[in-house]
């Protein structure tokens, strides 16, 4: 591994542009921005999938071997990735890293603490929460209503047990409520981390959130609060992009890291604009397949960012197609030719997606060792019917080189100019007519159902005059529906909104549908598990914290 200037350098960036963390971990300092902003812009491609098995389908391993693969025929090419959440990478995902020979590095410390972002945007949120509270212990002058607080606290963990509980107990602890908490990557700060295009206008959004409401349901901001300066300093360094590099030396960007199936999935747009002046070629994910964190991506993050993504590239499996054509988990490698054509009909709904936002997609066949060759020219075949082209990766096992074909039909795909995008919906479509629209057209489902609370909301969003937002729909990943069972391409169904919330400085409403939570539980075996067993083999060995672990 490389020290991270030679990464940086390849971008056109000087040792005295970066704020190091180590010698494999920087910063770019923000006055860079300033002295590369007029440069051309390069290709943006998006990375997304169709949905996946439990276990995922390699987008992230895609994004950083496509990135390899670019720069291995020759194009300057940078990866934009979001950064791994602890809750996850200690519950059942694991980490976020990429494996195999694509893989970001260095892993260990990408996936636990990193630049201290996350725990940064935990302790603005939290340091909100508390100024809420002492607010009403000293008077509550501003007359908020305890029973209408819409800020919860956060954690970057998977506890189901703070879910719901009950502060303020005891003698002088200030009034006793109920609250919960969210996981760190669901915090609207997350969101505004993300969206926001430096450290002005994190301030100006972060004053912006509404936390609560009065007694006469009037809403209180953040900056009413006086809090949105002490929330800004915390995030000061935050808010700056960091740059690690790929196995082979590829700079990549990672930089915020909100959930795809709880809030909208894509890494910053200060990172990814950064990443467009300074290289040819930016590869970027959004989370799951294409119903949600494409869709968001399109709608919300090239909005927020004036961004036009010139090709997508759609991950598929063939245990995906399986999975998704009825088979079971413990029966996807073995070879069922009928499951995976009707699995297809999946990958085909996230086709048709893509292309409603005028973006020409690609079909990337990820590579397993279980995948036999008369599944891979069936799915080749039907990639044909379907009007698309489809290409093998195999980065996993070769890095670069095992996509030198996928990138070639890519750069192929971009370099045409046949990208017309266009968002799904306008601006001024009502909230509720966003959401139907998106249940319609991207989930194929027959019509959205809103519950009384849902309906009550949305008319008050309107009356204080948020009612216009971008929506950020919070649904299953596993499904084109709300129902996670319901696999492959279901027809008819119904979406039902059962809340929406409200994110006035991120500057869109979050619809939340099914049983979607926005503080996840661990698993009964943890990945935390293997991880502490691991690690404690390691201190007996004398090996400590040098040397990676597998499996984060």
């Amino acid at each position: 591994m490389n020290p991270i200037k030679v990464a940086a350098a390849k971008l056109g960036l000087q040792e005295d542009d970066l704020e190091l963390y180590g010698k494999y971990k920087a910063k770019i300092a923000p006055e860079v921005w300033e002295r590369v902003k007029d440069n051309p812009s390069g290709k943006l491609i998006l990375v997304t999938a169709m949905n996946p098995t439990p276990a995922g389908e390699g987008k992230t391993l895609t994004t950083i071997g496509l990135t390899q693969a670019l720069n291995h025929i020759g194009v300057k090419a940078a990866a934009a990735l979001r950064e791994p959440s602890l809750g996850p990478c200690m519950g059942m995902k694991g980490g976020a890293t990429g494996s195999g020979m694509a893989q970001i590095v260095p892993a260990e410390d990408i996936n636990l603490h990193f630049t201290g972002d996350m725990h940064a945007i935990t302790a603005a949120n939290n340091l909100l929460a508390a100024m809420i509270d002492n607010h009403i212990h000293y008077g509550n002058g501003l007359g908020i209503n305890p029973n209408k607080i819409v800020w919860k606290r956060a954690v970057d963990m998977n506890d189901r047990a703070l879910r719901n509980i009950v502060i303020g107990l005891g003698e002088g602890n200030g009034q006793t409520r109920e609250d919960g908490f969210v996981i760190t990557v669901a915090s609207e700060i997350m969101a505004i981390l993300c969206l926001s295009l430096d450290l002005a206008d994190l301030e100006k959004r972060l004053g912006q959130m509404i936390v609560a409401y009065t007694y006469d349901g009037r809403p209180v901001t953040a900056s009413e609060l006086k809090a949105d300066g002490a929330m800004a300093l915390l995030l000061k360094d935050a808010i700056k992009p960091n740059l690690v590099q790929t196995l082979d030396g590829c700079p990549a960007f990672v930089h915020g890291g909100p959930f795809a199936n709880i809030a909208h999935g894509c890494s910053s747009v200060a990172a990814t604009r950064l990443a467009l002046k300074t290289a040819d070629y930016v590869v970027t994910e959004a989370g799951f397949g294409a119903d949600l964190g494409a869709e968001k991506f399109f709608d919300i993050k090239c909005r927020s960012g004036n961004f036009t993504p010139s090709a997508a590239v759609i991950v598929a499996t063939v245990k995906a197609l399986k999975y998704n054509g009825g088979v079971a988990k413990d029966a996807l490698q073995e070879e069922n030719l009928d499951a995976l054509r009707k699995g297809f009909r999946n990958l085909e709904k996230h086709i048709e997606n893509v292309r409603k936002f005028g973006v020409p997609v690609l079909v990337a066949v990820n590579q397993f060792q279980s995948d036999t060759e008369a599944e891979l020219a069936e799915l080749r075949k039907l990639c044909v019917e379907a009007g698309v082209e489809a290409e093998l990766s195999q980065v996993w096992a070769k890095g670069g080189a095992g996509g030198e074909a996928l990138a070639r039909k890519l750069v192929k795909l971009a370099e045409a100019g046949t990208s017309r995008f266009q968002y799904l919906y306008e601006r001024e479509l009502p909230a509720k007519e966003k959401i139907g629209r998106i249940v319609r057209e991207i989930y194929g489902g027959a019509d959205a159902v809103f519950a009384p609370a849902a309906e009550r909301a949305l008319k008050k969003f309107a009356e204080i005059g948020f009612g216009d937002l971008p929506v950020c729909m919070a649904k299953t990943q596993y499904s084109l529906s709300d129902n996670p069972k319901l696999l492959g391409r279901p027809e008819g169904f119904k979406v039902t909104i059962r809340e929406v919330r409200l994110s006035a400085g991120a500057g869109f409403i979050v619809a939340l549908t099914g049983d979607i939570m926005t503080m996840p539980g661990l698993p009964r075996v943890p990945t935390s598990e293997k991880l502490g067993e691991e690690f404690s083999e390691r201190i007996r060995l004398g090996a400590g914290a040098l040397e990676p672990v597998a499996t984060v």
